[in-house]
């Protein structure tokens, strides 16, 4: 760690999503973007739905992202790490990408420090109030036997399944929530301050960084930044901290990006 160094924070690629050809525009933009950031970086975080569905049969994986993969293992041969975290669309990660291209897999939220600021990331599904339908259907699919179960699927059959149900649950979500909700209605947002009220003993995160919602947001709640990294199917926005200055981005401008909840 040297003092011009920086940390990088990016989720929600969704790759693979719509269709190949956009995919592949979306995944050279997001090499250049990793490419810009190499010279500086300290470290990579890709908090969640890096592609639009991944499952690791034991001898197969889903096809394509050839370039995207490649560049995780030249970054991480480099000795710069890279964290990857599951997300709601690509919760079934097993080895593969941690034992070919050296990513860090981190199942559940990731607490730290770096230059004696606190961060918590997570992708942000299933946290705080509410929502409870979806935090049961998340326990049934992250189980074993859901693993099992899928894997005697032929992949031909299973990976179109994932993709037709990725589509249906992209189109009939709720427009009401493509804004910011508020304060006191953004699960995230009461995840964090009950989060924030609850470590009475323990030093408390200065940022709170998420992806899933697909919304760029930057909001203070008390003492913490609860920051949302927005999305690269139509933005393409990331978070950067040189140790003193966190500032949300728009890729490829390196212009701030503006929050959603101003």
């Amino acid at each position: 760690m040297t003092a011009d160094k920086k940390i990088f924070f990016a989720s929600d690629f969704h790759l693979g999503m719509p269709n190949w050809e956009t995919s592949l525009q979306r995944e050279r933009k997001i090499i250049d973007w990793f490419h810009a950031c190499v010279p500086q970086a300290d470290a990579f975080y890709l908090v969640g739905d890096v592609f639009d569905f991944w499952f690791e049969y034991n001898t197969t994986i889903p096809k394509g992202f050839v370039r995207f993969l490649g560049t995780l293992a030249q970054i991480t041969d480099r000795g710069i790490p890279v964290y990857l975290f599951p997300g709601n669309h690509d919760l079934w990660f097993a080895d593969y990408l941690v034992k070919e291209c050296g990513v860090i897999l981190v199942d559940g939220p990731l607490e730290f420090e770096y230059r004696e600021k606190r961060f918590f990331v997570h992708h942000g599904d299933g946290l705080g109030p509410g929502d409870t339908s979806y935090k049961w259907l998340k326990k049934i699919f992250t189980a074993r036997f859901a693993r099992l179960l899928f894997q005697w699927i032929h992949p031909n059959l299973g990976i179109a399944l994932a993709h037709a149900l990725s589509r249906k649950s992209r189109l009939s979500q709720n427009p009401k929530e493509d804004h910011y909700l508020g304060d006191a209605k953004e699960h995230l947002a009461q995840f964090v301050t009950q989060h924030q009220a609850s470590l009475t003993q323990h030093p408390k995160p200065d940022f709170y960084i998420f992806g899933h919602r697909h919304l760029v947001l930057d909001v203070q709640l008390g003492d913490a930044r609860y920051i949302n990294l927005g999305e690269w199917l139509h933005g393409s926005q990331y978070a950067e901290f040189d140790g003193q200055t966190l500032s949300l981005l728009q890729w490829p401008s390196e212009q701030p990006a503006e929050p959603q909840n101003r």
